[in-house]
């Protein structure tokens, strides 16, 4: 069984869905005291980083993913739920994250361009991968559903997966042993994001 972190910042219909869709059994948690209970993790996120961190302490989640993290057992965050294993987000102030990942959360940087990036960077884009169980059997393609205006910049290389680019290179997935975090939203990217959601479900 799957668990999907419910702390009123994400669009947790479409992840449990996008499960459904792949025969995987999963269900929606809110108390921190049964993570332990689930084989996996899913930290879904949309909205503001700042705002995120609050409702994962105010529920007492943010040490029980911690917790969790240090079992060896597979946790995934998408979207906002990846940028929160990092350290830090410059996101609207500066903010603490999880820290299970070292790295923090940036701005794109559009004001180096003529013409300025549009933001948030939102639709299809490419994500290219390295080799991983996460994203084996994928079509050649690799397109993915983006909706973000921060991206992630770890601070050691070798933890990127995935990268996409938008303006320049960043960082669209990562990997840290046990802690996986997808930028895009698989449960909105069609076939390659439900291979990947039952990739997940496999590891």
């Amino acid at each position: 069984m799957i668990g999907i972190v419910d702390y009123n910042m994400g669009n947790l219909a479409s992840v449990l869905n996008a499960f459904a869709k792949v025969g995987a059994k999963a269900e929606i948690v809110k108390d921190p005291e049964r993570f332990f209970l689930y084989e996996k993790l899913i930290l879904p996120g949309v909205g503001a980083y700042g705002d995120a961190m609050e409702h994962l302490k105010e529920r007492g989640m943010d040490e029980a993913l911690m917790e969790y993290a240090k079992s060896g057992r597979y946790m995934m965050g998408i979207c906002l739920g990846m940028q929160l294993l990092l350290e830090s987000s410059e996101e609207f102030g500066s903010h603490v994250g999880l820290g299970l990942v070292k790295g923090r959360v940036a701005a794109f940087d559009s004001n180096r361009f003529e013409e300025p990036l549009k933001i948030p960077h939102m639709g299809w884009n490419r994500m290219f991968t390295k080799e991983h169980p996460l994203f084996e059997h994928l079509d050649e393609s690799h397109y993915l559903y983006f909706v973000h205006s921060f991206h992630a910049v770890l601070e050691n290389d070798k933890e990127e997966i995935g990268e996409t680019f938008y303006g320049y290179s960043f960082t669209s997935a990562l990997a840290k042993e046990n802690i996986l975090g997808i930028q895009p939203h698989p449960e909105k990217s069609h076939k390659n994001g439900l291979q990947i959601i039952e990739n997940f479900t496999k590891l």
